[in-house]
């Protein structure tokens, strides 16, 4: 069965979404078979691979409310062996209505189980909060990836996160661990940026993945035309960052 791995940072603009499309595809590429859920009501992953998610006959959300199955709602993206659950606008309610429903936690997991067994990993894009949404996606996997920006206040909320995850362990997930942490937005231009690199690796120690994610245009700019930065530029400095993530991240994970 493979492992289900929650993308996850409380703090936006750290390049969560940017990271779980380019690592899955480098990680598809390599010959396995990964799964990317879209859990994020912004939906900028689906649309960022090339879904169109204003015509989604079927998403995440309608797996939630339990009106199709995960294998129902999944289909596969550009890239070969990389498929996806995708997201729209519906999610943006699913908060408010997971409320009242019993076992509210455990709804995400409960629709995941047995999709495992059809991938090598399946990475879930946590929203930028602490709210129902998250929680399902701590509940549902077996670890955590935090990927962390190489800026000013990068460990703001490190904490808090940290603290989410534990409480998430004693009480809902026992096997929940963080599994990796991804420093991304690299600028070797500045001092700060290795100042950040030293900080992260003091915190997390051999957490920290070696390999890590430059500031670059080109990975930038891939979303816009509905692509990895694999198949939009792969000899740019962006995708052979995430190729040498993608080699590491099976080798740790």
């Amino acid at each position: 069965m493979g492992k289900i791995y929650a993308m996850f940072n409380q703090k936006g603009g750290v390049g969560k979404t940017t990271t779980t499309a380019n690592l899955c595809a480098g990680i598809a590429s390599l010959g396995k078979r990964v799964l990317i859920v879209d859990f994020d009501a912004q939906s900028n992953l689906t649309s960022g691979l090339n879904i169109n998610r204003k015509t989604l006959k079927a998403s995440i959300y309608n797996v939630l409310t339990g009106e199709l199955s995960a294998e129902q709602a999944i289909i596969p993206t550009s890239t070969e062996n990389l498929f996806i659950l995708p997201s729209n606008i519906d999610l943006a309610g699913a908060e408010v209505e997971m409320a009242n429903v019993p076992r509210r936690e455990t709804i995400l997991k409960r629709a995941l189980t047995g999709v495992g067994d059809n991938y090598d990993y399946v990475v879930i894009d946590c929203p930028p909060s602490l709210g129902m949404l998250s929680i399902n996606s701590l509940v549902a996997s077996d670890g955590v990836i935090i990927p962390i920006q190489c800026e000013y206040y990068a460990l703001e909320g490190v904490s808090q996160l940290i603290n989410t995850v534990n409480l998430v362990k004693k009480s809902l997930n026992a096997q929940l661990e963080v599994k990796g942490v991804i420093l991304t937005m690299f600028d070797k231009r500045t001092n700060l940026s290795t100042q950040i690199v030293q900080e992260v690796r003091n915190y997390f120690g051999s957490k920290v993945f070696n390999s890590i994610i430059p500031r670059n245009v080109r990975v930038a700019e891939a979303p816009s035309h509905g692509m990895s930065i694999m198949q939009y530029d792969i000899n740019s400095k962006g995708a052979r960052a995430y190729m040498a993530l993608a080699h590491e991240f099976i080798e740790k994970c």
